[in-house]
């Protein structure tokens, strides 16, 4: 069953069509001209996510893998969404019902849809196996870019980079940490419009929640790429094979694997939903959708101008300020500091976190016990993030966790959306003199709420 599903796509890849939309989201015509500085192929089984170059890219095909691209682009800053149904109970909901979970998130997309919209943002849309993707890219040297990079400046520890494009990727960087914080604004403007009409949890990071009737599910703005370095991150190509469900069969199930069938990472252009819902389960439509329509990230730079000025007028990019107007200790002070700090009078989900945070530490929702305990015992958060770094940094048989990836980086992340999200509206009163997250959101946004009939899913 498992080359069976490999020789599906091996065949699908064989499309002309197919390879050109693939390209294009690469940034070339080509795989020599591709402006991507890396992909990545997997087959089934865990994925390992290994750097190759795109001139790699119709060998990978050949062999029927899922293909990936950097965020990390030598020409654009690419601005990327990931919103999916997570159930931690039972993996394979999202596959073995589709049109649920996809109903589930309406409220999401249309909210996300109509903040981008009001802002002159058109992205590629794209359907993946449990969610929906938006993805656009901003010039390089516009004054968007620059903007991002001064506000990331102080967010952006990501000192260690590879050669290629090292003279700019500092810059880069930086930008990438600014437009974390723009896409943390917008995920929470995006919860404020789509809560009141969803009828399961939604969060900025796939944290657990408490059970109902389908076990504990929720929606996730995943925006967890911005927590690690750019030159880590990637996003998969749309018309590629989407093989998440055999990479974790652990999780799916073997019994359910074999009710689940071929799943095409596909764009939403003139389809709605359902009808991308069906495409995207059958390689043969999913190649005729390749003939007739586009896989480029459109530059959309004008646009994240404004939702950059909204950002910056906002509560939120107050309490930003507020966050980095600290530092943590430096590590020759951790003895004295961060390793001398009271567990005793925690909650017990909070201490367990700090006390075994190999692997508690590394769920979100082992962070989100932390910040808000201490935060309850006036920390700045800033110091909270420094206290889980120190664990991060600490030998705790980590393995290879940490060699890519950040810990620094990591720990402010999370602790900067779970802090504001529990203390933002307090806190501003208090220490920022700024308003409620909710008092930002656009009054029009609200002023013609979207019936069901009225979606429009459209490029």
């Amino acid at each position: 069953m498992m080359q069976d599903i490999l020789q599906t796509f091996r065949d699908y890849y064989r499309t002309p069509a197919v390879r050109n939309r693939i390209l294009e989201f690469l940034g070339g015509s080509t795989p020599a001209d591709a402006t991507c500085e890396f992909i990545t192929a997997d087959g089934i089984g865990q994925p390992v996510r290994a750097p190759r170059s795109p001139g790699e890219l119709f060998a990978r095909l050949d062999e029927g893998l899922d293909i990936c691209r950097s965020l990390w682009d030598r020409e654009s800053l690419i601005a990327h969404l990931d919103v999916e149904y997570v159930n931690f109970d039972f993996a394979a909901e999202a596959y073995l019902d589709p049109a649920r979970t996809f109903l589930m998130q309406e409220p999401v997309a249309r909210a996300i849809r109509r903040i981008l919209d009001h802002h002159g943002i058109d992205p590629l849309h794209v359907l993946s196996g449990r969610g929906h993707h938006f993805a656009w890219r901003i010039d390089r040297g516009s004054e968007a870019f620059k903007s991002l990079a001064a506000m990331g400046k102080r967010a952006s520890i990501d000192d260690s980079f590879p050669s290629n494009d090292s003279k700019d990727y500092p810059l880069l960087s930086q930008a990438f940490a600014g437009l974390g914080m723009v896409m943390e604004f917008l995920g929470r403007l995006v919860i404020e419009l789509a809560r009141p009409e969803s009828e399961i949890p939604i969060e900025l990071t796939a944290v657990e929640v408490g059970p109902s009737g389908r076990g504990r599910e929720m929606i996730s703005i995943d925006l967890s790429e911005y927590g690690d370095p750019l030159r880590t991150r990637t996003v998969r190509v749309p018309f590629s094979a989407y093989l998440k469900p055999w990479q974790q069969l652990y999780a799916v199930g073997s019994n359910n694997i074999s009710k689940i069938g071929p799943i095409i990472f596909v764009p939403v252009d003139g389809l709605d939903i359902r009808q991308g819902m069906v495409v995207m389960r059958d390689p043969a439509l999913a190649a005729r959708l390749a003939e007739r329509i586009s896989a480029r990230i459109p530059n959309q730079t004008f646009g994240t101008s404004s939702l950059i000025r909204h950002y910056q007028g906002s509560a939120l990019r107050r309490y930003h300020e507020y966050f980095y107007s600290s530092m943590h200790d430096p590590v020759d002070r951790w003895p004295w500091t961060y390793d001398r700090a009271p567990l005793g009078d925690l909650p017990v989900e909070a201490r367990n976190a700090l006390m075994f945070p190999n692997d508690l530490l590394l769920k979100p929702s082992g962070i989100r016990s932390v910040t808000e305990c201490l935060l309850e015992r006036d920390w700045h958060p800033r110091h909270i993030a420094g206290l889980i770094r120190s664990k991060f940094e600490r030998d705790y048989d980590w393995g290879s966790q940490w060699i890519d990836y950040s810990p620094a980086m990591r720990a402010d992340f999370y602790v900067r959306i779970f802090s504001s999200a529990k203390t933002s509206v307090a806190r501003e009163a208090a220490r920022i003199r700024g308003r409620e997250i909710s008092g930002d959101i656009l009054p029009e946004l609200r002023a013609t709420p979207a019936t069901e009939n009225q979606l429009e899913f459209r490029l």
